[in-house]
């Protein structure tokens, strides 16, 4: 089974912070890859832009040694001449958001827009430039009703941040041409949560408080902060991980079936969950900031979290664990238990669906406590697995034991898996396409903000300090003792 690949109408981006670390990692390499697999008229420009004073050939090179650093141009120019088509298209101007300078220049380049041709600013910079590059573009008529903006996260810093730079781009930008990047929701398997749960009649049907005892996801990283620590400590976990990448997880699995597959039908589902969540309980959330390793935990002994970002006193957590509900006829008495954390012992993106126990066994207590669950493996090993229940083989009675049916999309769809576009790849393409579905709407991005800023303030009026926790461990002891309060356990995080 091959996917055709659908090539996209002309169009030029200009990616503002060209020269930086997104940029060379992440967004070229995917312009690189769908140019390789053809999904790039011939017509495409990119162009690069940044203050610094480079030449075009500078810039290509910069670009090319890029793909080669992330080894991303070894497998892909065995035809020859791949690289050197793709650096054809790039063209760099040096431009200072604040300044007049260059701008005169990109427009041009550029020339006027035209219905045939989408354009598209990439603002791969940090917050504050978003408002002063939005009004260079219009002040110097570079934009038209094609005209498409990518904005980076984070989306705010809280909710009056957020509103703030919600109305500045709106009064240069519609909203349908903003586009609110989360690469969290390019990947493959978070797609497949929609396909999973609304094209399949066996999950629909119990897909509620009825059938679900509760639900955990789980986001777990053995990186630390390291080369974030300046960023991160100004936002730790919940902002920079739980508001947005594990809230549109939650959305995900918990929104009602849209009327159809459209952007705003799927996002206005969205809200509706965003919006049902209730308060957090201060007892139902925990802090974590990891620490050294103890001897031979296996962790990295290098450095504790305050010594990485160069702060003895750092109150900030690199771990959150909490148990949240949504009041809707749908979900009413499920919790929802989210995770997620900096240096743990394996890397795992996960969602677990555990199911209820039959409501009467009839081959009594001896056969113990059964129950169905649904894990979602969103990395690595991207798949799913529903335990279920059977006899256990041999003679001796009624046995019962739980068995996986497992489906790793590796080996059930082989190359073609590998041969998918990852997160940047899709989302790049999607923006080109004007598809906004996975892609935050503003008021998605205020409600998140809504319900999570009486968190971060609950910590702080109580002056709360986050627990610490080994480097290269399952996270602090009060994230299990959170659940066992309950009769439950975390799973999810396997080394």
């Amino acid at each position: 089974m091959v996917s055709r690949v659908i090539p996209v109408q002309a169009f030029d981006l200009v990616i503002f912070g060209g020269t930086g670390d997104l940029a060379q990692r992440k967004i070229l390499p995917a312009l690189y890859r769908r140019h390789c697999a053809g999904q790039l008229p011939d017509t495409a420009r990119i162009i690069g832009a940044a203050r610094a004073e480079l030449s075009r050939r500078d810039y290509q090179s910069l670009v090319r040694a890029a793909l080669q650093a992330g080894d991303i141009s070894a497998g892909k120019d065995a035809a020859g001449g791949q690289v050197d088509s793709f650096l054809a298209r790039i063209n760099y101007l040096a431009i200072d958001a604040t300044e007049a300078e260059g701008w005169q220049t990109l427009a041009q380049t550029l020339g006027r827009p035209t219905a045939d041709r989408v354009r598209v600013f990439y603002f791969s910079v940090g917050p504050a430039l978003f408002a002063p590059l939005a009004e260079q573009i219009w002040a110097h008529d570079l934009a038209d009703d094609q005209t498409r903006i990518v904005v980076e996260k984070p989306f705010g810093h809280d909710l009056a941040s957020a509103k703030a730079l919600n109305r500045t781009l709106a009064s240069h930008f519609d909203e349908s041409q903003i586009y609110r990047i989360d690469h969290y929701l390019g990947k493959e398997t978070v797609q497949n949560l929609m396909a999973i749960r609304f094209g399949n009649m066996l999950f629909e049907p119990l897909w509620n408080s009825q059938y679900v005892d509760h639900i955990q996801v789980t986001v777990a990283e053995t990186v630390g902060v390291e080369g974030r620590a300046s960023y991160y400590d100004k936002s730790g976990a919940m902002r920079d991980m739980v508001q947005n990448h594990l809230m549109q997880l939650l959305c995900l699995i918990a929104m009602e079936p849209p009327a159809k597959f459209d952007p705003d039908a799927v996002r206005d589902e969205k809200l509706k969950v965003i919006r049902a969540l209730e308060p957090v309980e201060p007892h139902h959330i925990v802090r974590g900031q990891y620490a050294l390793a103890q001897e031979g935990a296996g962790g990295d002994e290098d450095q504790s979290y305050r010594e990485t970002v160069g702060d003895p006193r750092s109150s900030t957590e690199s771990y959150v664990a909490l148990k949240a509900h949504i009041s809707n006829w749908r979900w009413a008495g499920t919790p929802f238990y989210l995770r997620t954390g900096k240096r743990l012992v394996a890397r795992s993106s996960v969602i677990n669906v555990f199911f209820k126990d039959a409501p009467h066994s009839i081959f009594g207590a001896d056969a113990g406590r059964h129950a169905n669950l649904l894990t979602i493996r969103l990395q690595p090993d991207e798949g799913i697995t529903l335990k279920v229940t059977i006899k256990e083989p041999g003679p001796g009675g009624m046995r019962l034991i739980d068995v996986p049916l497992d489906m790793s999309f590796a080996q059930a769809l082989g190359a073609d898996i590998d041969d998918a576009p990852d997160a940047y790849e899709r989302l790049i393409t999607d923006v080109i396409r004007g598809n906004q579905t996975l892609f935050m709407r503003g008021d998605e991005v205020e409600a998140a903000w809504a319900w999570t800023d009486p968190i971060i303030a609950g910590w702080t009026s109580r002056g709360d300090v986050p627990k610490p926790y080994d480097s290269g461990s399952t996270g602090p002891g009060d994230a299990d003792l959170l659940m066992r309060r309950d009769q439950r356990d975390w799973q999810g995080i396997n080394p």
